[in-house]
């Protein structure tokens, strides 16, 4: 018996578009899940910085915490923005998505080793670690929801035309 099998050159173009075609969105997300997100994201903010405002800290201690929540914002919404962009086929260059990755990165090693040294209860060094985790999981999701309207908006928009 002879099990060998030819493939022709039209079969792996349609094995090829129907990888292709497991890229298509084709779900808005939910009303409650876009409000949801944005409720955690400012719940998350507004928590952290009502807590800075209210600490008994040197205002250049609560100037770098903010800083550090605005560049960790910043840093997951460029990753999310990457991951994106490379899952639709838009080019994203190799050392833009390794510093998203990096800065996100530093941003958390930063709030870290800036709570590990700082003269601070347990349990506020637990608030601020959370209510910044909060806010970056939230600044994600709020991300992806854009970016997942927008997509399919789009998409909504080029088949009526």
């Amino acid at each position: 018996m002879n099990y060998q099998t030819t493939v022709s050159l039209k079969d792996e173009e349609k094995v090829t578009k129907k990888k292709k075609e497991n890229k298509v969105y084709n779900q808005k997300p939910t009303p409650a899940f876009i409000g949801a997100s944005w409720t955690a994201l400012l719940i998350g903010m507004v928590s952290y910085c009502v807590g800075l405002w209210n600490a008994n800290m040197q205002l250049n201690e609560k100037g770098y915490y903010f800083t550090i929540l605005l560049f960790g914002l910043f840093s997951v919404i460029s990753v999310q923005k990457a991951v994106r962009d490379k899952l639709e086929d838009i080019q994203v260059t190799e050392i833009y998505y390794g510093i998203s990755w990096f800065t996100t990165i530093i941003s958390i090693v930063l709030l870290v080793v800036g709570l590990w040294n700082a003269d601070l209860e347990l349990s506020e060094k637990g608030f601020y670690g959370m209510s910044f985790t909060l806010s970056l999981f939230a600044a994600i999701a709020v991300q992806k929801n854009t970016r997942d309207v927008a997509y399919i908006d789009k998409k909504i928009e080029t088949k009526k035309d």
